[in-house]
């Protein structure tokens, strides 16, 4: 084993981090934005709207990543004339922006489902006594539903957005230098396919790896009423009882 070539190439890799992480992270923001309205809209929209967006999130569950990020960057880049007297070919004929609209439509279906989900499993109960406590219909919302919901959504969500970074890696394909793509510029330089990758590896498994984990703490934040109690403090408070 060359230590030596693989410490190299953790640090070459290493560069590529940032880009993927800050992929991720900008496409998870704006697809839960996303994700959330779209949610919201299937709830209460009529069927008018209700339609276009289940047609929009069966495409974008149904397909690959990898083929709605050539239809983006390659395949509207065949309607340049268009998007230039729309003043749009700035954005499209950058691969950076480019792979973040892909991201953030791709992970958008899959975390409106995951919100809407979440939102219809919010006790009904809870719901009625809110109303009937006088709450108009937003703050009930923004008081009782969504936070329901969204820590029900959580564990889900959470697997949505390790699934993301492991997604970033497809940009690559489109020139982007995040993780896999340095890893690529490696191997053609070195021919040395197994380590570069079994090192790039190591550097997602990580990252997933510290998401995941935060993302347990803040259910555990979240869900009070679900830990198990702490048996000393329990017994404690019956001696003082006593």
């Amino acid at each position: 084993m060359d230590i030596a070539f693989l410490a190299n190439t953790l640090a070459q890799l290493l560069r590529g981090a940032p880009l993927t992480l800050e992929l991720a992270a900008t496409s998870v923001g704006l697809g839960f934005v996303f994700a959330l309205t779209l949610a919201l809209a299937l709830q209460s929209a009529p069927a008018t709207i209700g339609w276009p967006i289940r047609a929009y999130v069966a495409t974008f569950r149904g397909t690959p990543l990898l083929v709605q990020i050539f239809l983006i960057y390659y395949g509207l880049g065949q309607f340049r004339p268009t998007l230039q007297a729309l003043d749009l070919w700035g954005f499209f004929r950058q691969p950076y922006w480019c792979a973040i609209l892909a991201l953030t439509l791709n992970t958008a279906a899959y975390g409106a489902e995951i919100i809407r989900g979440g939102l219809q499993s919010v006790p009904h109960g809870q719901i009625e006594a809110a109303r009937a406590c006088g709450m108009p219909p937003w703050t009930v919302y923004r008081l009782v539903i969504l936070p329901i919901a969204l820590r029900q959504a959580l564990p889900s969500y959470g697997n949505e957005i390790i699934l993301m970074i492991k997604g970033t890696s497809l940009t690559s394909i489109v020139t982007l230098l995040e993780i896999t793509g340095v890893a690529q510029q490696i191997i053609s330089q070195t021919y040395r396919a197994v380590e570069v990758f079994a090192c790039a590896g190591a550097i997602y498994l990580s990252m997933n790896y510290v998401v995941a984990r935060a993302l347990v703490a803040i259910e555990h934040h979240l869900s009070p009423h679900l830990r198990v109690p702490d048996i000393e403090a329990a017994v404690a408070i019956e001696g003082g009882l006593h």
